[in-house]
């Protein structure tokens, strides 16, 4: 059992260091923050007390020494200044180093940690930032350590209490802003109207916490209480009660264990069938508010418990090959689905077709929910840029920030872990190539500050992705001459500008004067498209001379399950994402006639391109009679696709093609059929930049 605590302490403290880098990130912009500094002190303080808790004592003495310097930067004794920001980020890896590996207190780890501890001290001018990893401990320290735990105070003024100044009131709202907090009022005491003293203090408190505070802190919260006032603290749990398996506590052990019952008193109460709390107020042995305070201090602990063991509720961790198993499955029964739809539609028989449909729309939101699992918010891949742009920045010596919008745009798992690495490309490209020194930012006008901009947004059943800087721009100029050079094309082609950028998409291609350690060796932004291509996504780009550059990716929402269209060409099935598609029409013998040879059509009062499948898949048997135009959208292009029928809808489970067929163009993937045929997905992108092409060619 103690392995699977530790597997999910491992998992909280990955989750800790994520949103540390960011909080860091977010207090370095604004240093002042009280909320950001708390919010970064209590990431450092979790990890160390969970850390103490599970026997990482590398991690824990490590963490304790940052924690210091954190409570100092808390108290207003330390600065927050860009080296304190520096070696924090630091610690921070070299904490997640330790987590990954098999032992957290190697001589290698602890040599780092010395050294930055070191450089702690010098920056802080201290003498040590609380003690080392390596001094013993004290009995207060390792309360405070030993993680969640849960107390029952026990708070009964002096009558005089209110004479003195002091607010009991105050105090209980100190206590409360520790955690989890439950009070209970004894008001038995107080008198009749004419004989009550608005001067006398005649009531007490149970209070039940359940907090990381260790007996110092509370104990700190009535400092100041005069010595007549009685404050009791007793510790009611802690994870180690957690981990120990038995039954919850009884309310009858509680009540013995408050001093408020005999052992006696108990045996002679369960022999009855009433409840004992009833019993007991019958009795005259306690009263209605003690046997609540009871009854509250049962309900802390097991909430304790349950907490502590299951990690709560409200969300449950599940590994990520559960998920892709569960889609993969939810996957074979859209198929199986499909088949029942098909053979209930050739049997004709009313009760299977019902039953049909009924399954249709069961297997449709039981994929709806499966899609759902797996949707993440982008903005947890946008937070891991800002430590990229911030240390590349810095070594490059430019002065840039990077502003996210559209965090919370959901993508599928699987698609947001493939886009780590072209945007990783495509930052750096933007930091080391588009945006300019300050020097020369000042020299054209701008602002030295150079800022690179992540925006997701939905576009109707996709998300479009933005890459915007505000640099230099492209240099159509430069990239045209270094493609003249690699013989890519000829010296007198001419080019849109849109072809021109495009160039730089080709293997191997640089227009860098020198190789650095971030880029100018041609390998990159091929890469990027080639990972966007196999997302089934596309990549476009804009630009302007001295004013930036942007691209734009264009995403699906999901690799697994789509929604299709179904055509037909000759003998063969196809399918088009229906995300993308517009309109579908007819195309008759005379427009073949009108338009066959410019390979143009007019659609809502404009010309667009269209292409033959037949003739892209060269079969040169007979046309049919009456064609279909499927219009599809691409890009920032409407393109046409002629095929012989439109066969309607289909719910698309996607297969990948086997490695004997990854080279094949036009097709990124297959699915199944009812009938359990295969029907080959098209790359929409890649044959609607062909038809542009052959539209104004031929």
């Amino acid at each position: 059992m103690m392995n699977q605590f530790k597997e999910t302490f491992k998992e909280e403290a990955y989750e800790l260091l994520g949103s540390l880098e960011d909080l860091l990130m977010e207090l370095e912009e604004n240093p002042e923050d009280p909320d950001s500094i708390s919010a970064v002190f209590r990431s450092i303080h979790t990890i160390k007390g969970s850390a103490s808790m599970f026997d990482y004592e590398g991690i824990a003495g490590f963490a304790h020494v940052v924690e210091s310097v954190l409570d100092g930067v808390r108290e207003g004794t330390v600065k927050v200044t860009r080296g304190l920001i520096d070696l924090t980020l630091i610690s921070r890896d070299h904490i997640l180093a330790m987590l990954n590996a098999e032992s957290d207190s190697t001589p290698e780890f602890q040599a780092v940690s010395d050294e930055i501890i070191s450089k702690m001290k010098v920056l802080t001018g201290t003498s040590g930032p609380g003690e080392s990893p390596k001094e013993k401990k004290g009995a207060a320290d390792k309360e405070e350590e030993e993680g969640i735990k849960a107390y029952r105070i026990v708070f009964e003024p002096d009558e005089n209490l209110f004479l003195s100044g002091t607010k009991p009131l105050l105090l209980l709202n100190e206590l409360k802003e520790m955690g989890d907090y439950a009070c209970i009022c004894h008001n038995e005491t107080i008198p009749e109207l004419e004989f009550f003293n608005p001067e006398v203090c005649y009531i007490k408190w149970d209070i039940y916490l359940t907090t990381e505070k260790g007996l110092n802190d509370i104990n700190d919260v009535f400092i100041f209480l005069d010595s007549r006032s009685k404050v009791d603290i007793q510790k009611i749990s802690d994870w180690q009660s957690v981990l120990d398996d038995g039954d919850s506590r009884k309310i009858g052990e509680i009540l013995i264990d408050k001093g408020l019952i005999t052992a006696d008193q108990l045996d002679e109460i369960l022999q009855s069938r009433k409840k004992i709390g009833e019993i007991l107020v019958e009795k005259g042995v306690v009263s209605n508010s003690e046997v609540k305070s009871a009854l509250e201090e049962q309900k802390v602990s097991n909430t304790l418990k349950q907490n502590l063991s299951t990690g709560g509720t409200s969300t449950i961790r599940v590994q990520s090959s559960k998920l892709d198993s569960l889609v993969d499955a939810v996957g074979e029964l859209v198929t199986a689905q499909a088949r029942l739809s098909q053979l209930a539609g050739q049997d004709k028989s009313s009760a299977l077709m019902s039953l049909a449909e009924q399954i249709e729309r069961l297997t449709s939101d039981l994929r709806d929910n499966t899609m759902s699992l797996r949707m993440v918010p982008i903005g947890t891949t946008f937070s891991r840029f800002k430590r990229l742009v911030r240390d590349l920045s810095t070594s490059l010596d430019k002065d840039i920030q990077l502003v996210t919008k559209g965090g919370d745009t959901e993508l599928d798992k699987n698609v947001i872990e493939k886009l780590n690495d072209p945007l990783v490309h495509l930052i750096r490209n933007s930091i080391d190539h588009g945006i300019e020194s300050a020097e020369v930012r000042k020299k054209a006008g701008k602002d030295p500050e150079g800022s690179i901009i992540l925006d997701a947004h939905y576009t109707g059943a996709n998300v479009q992705l933005q890459i915007r800087d505000d640099g230099q721009g492209l240099n159509k100029e430069a990239i045209y001459q270094k493609a003249v050079e690699r013989e890519v094309i000829s010296p007198d082609a001419v080019l849109s500008d849109e072809e021109i950028y495009n160039l730089i998409f080709m293997p191997g291609f640089s227009t860098a004067k020198s190789v650095t350690s971030v880029s100018g060796r041609g390998v990159g932004m091929d890469v990027v498209r080639k990972q966007i291509d196999a997302l089934n996504g596309s990549i476009t780009i804009k630009s302007e001379e001295g004013k930036g550059t942007e691209f734009n990716l264009h995403l699906p929402f999901t690799l697994a399950i789509i929604e299709g269209l179904l055509v037909r060409i000759k003998d063969e099935m196809y399918v088009f994402p229906l995300s993308m598609v517009q309109a579908c029409m007819e195309l008759n013998a005379s427009q073949r006639e009108n338009h066959g040879k410019k390979r143009l059509i007019e659609y809502r009062d404009s010309i667009i391109p269209y292409i033959r499948m037949r003739e892209l898949f060269a079969d040169r048997s007979e046309l049919p009679q009456r064609e279909h135009l499927v219009v599809i959208q691409t890009e920032n292009n409407i393109t046409g696709f002629v095929v012989d029928e439109v066969i309607g809808d289909h719910q698309t489970v996607i297969k990948n093609m086997g490695k004997l067929y990854k080279d094949v163009q036009y097709i990124t993937g297959a699915t199944i059929l009812g009938d359990g045929s295969v029907a080959l997905i098209l790359d929409v992108n890649r044959i609607a930049s062909l038809a542009r092409t052959r539209g104004i060619t031929e």
